[in-house]
Parts: C-alpha cells; sequence; structure tokens
C-alpha cells in the first residue's frame, strides 16, 4: 500500500487529490492506467477530483518519480507506478491490453550487442507489439 510519507520522500506536498490518485493507481486491477482511466475510476468511487487535476497530478508525479509514462504506438500516454523492477511490455493492438514481462535471456543479449558495438548500456525500453494467434 502505497503511503502519504512517499509524497513527502519525492518533495510534494500531501494533498487530497494527490493522495486520492496514488491510492488509485496502487490499487488498480488494472497496471498501466491513462489519466482518463484514472478520472473514470476516480468518479465511479465517488471522488471528487477533476480531469484536469489528474493530468497535473500524473505529470508531478512523473517529475518525481513516483511514475513512469508510456507512450506506445497508435494510444495515448498510460502511467504505472514506478517501483524499481525492470521489466518490458508487450502490447496487444487489437486490445491495447498492455502485458509486462522479464527475460533474463533478452536482457542478457542486449548487454552483450551493445558490448559488442563498444557501448555501454545506461537504460533502455523493449515494446512488443503483439496480437493473439488465430
Amino acid at each position: 500500500m502505497v503511503e502519504n510519507s512517499e509524497l513527502r520522500k519525492a518533495g510534494l506536498k500531501v494533498t487530497l487529490p494527490r493522495v486520492k490518485i496514488l491510492q488509485m493507481l496502487d490499487s488498480a486491477e488494472q497496471r498501466h492506467m491513462s489519466a482518463e482511466d484514472v478520472y473514470k475510476a476516480l468518479m465511479e468511487a465517488g471522488e471528487d477530483v477533476g480531469l484536469a487535476t489528474v493530468y497535473r497530478v500524473l505529470t508531478q508525479f512523473e517529475a518525481a518519480g513516483l511514475v513512469v509514462r508510456h507512450n506506445f504506438d497508435g494510444g495515448h500516454a498510460v502511467f504505472e507506478l514506478a517501483d524499481g523492477g525492470h521489466h518490458d511490455h508487450m502490447v496487444n493492438v487489437d486490445t491495447s491490453e498492455v502485458i509486462e514481462f522479464m527475460d533474463a535471456e533478452i536482457e542478457r543479449r542486449q548487454r552483450e550487442i551493445v558490448a559488442e558495438h563498444g557501448y555501454e548500456l545506461v537504460d533502455h525500453n523493449l515494446v512488443l507489439y503483439v496480437r493473439k494467434k488465430k
């Protein structure tokens, strides 16, 4: 469970909208949520937080390192809590579902390829666009 101390550690004042949005991201079944998804979930929960506030708070959270923004092809931005663990993504092109995965062999090969070209890997983002087999 995300706590108010995380907002303070990130240098953000603890406000009701920030707490509610952080709790929503933490407790949502869906790990990757757009600002609109967060807004709709808050409305369904009876919370009075405006869409502009949701956008502003998510931008503040991103700047503070609390969330990661992803802009997958063909879609709008989605956010996920920054939990410190690395993973890659698959995006179902038919449903826009985002599937997380981690593969040690892919990670190893990326480091090898970078080294073979005389570089050091600083960061990477792997997104596979997929479709269910028929």
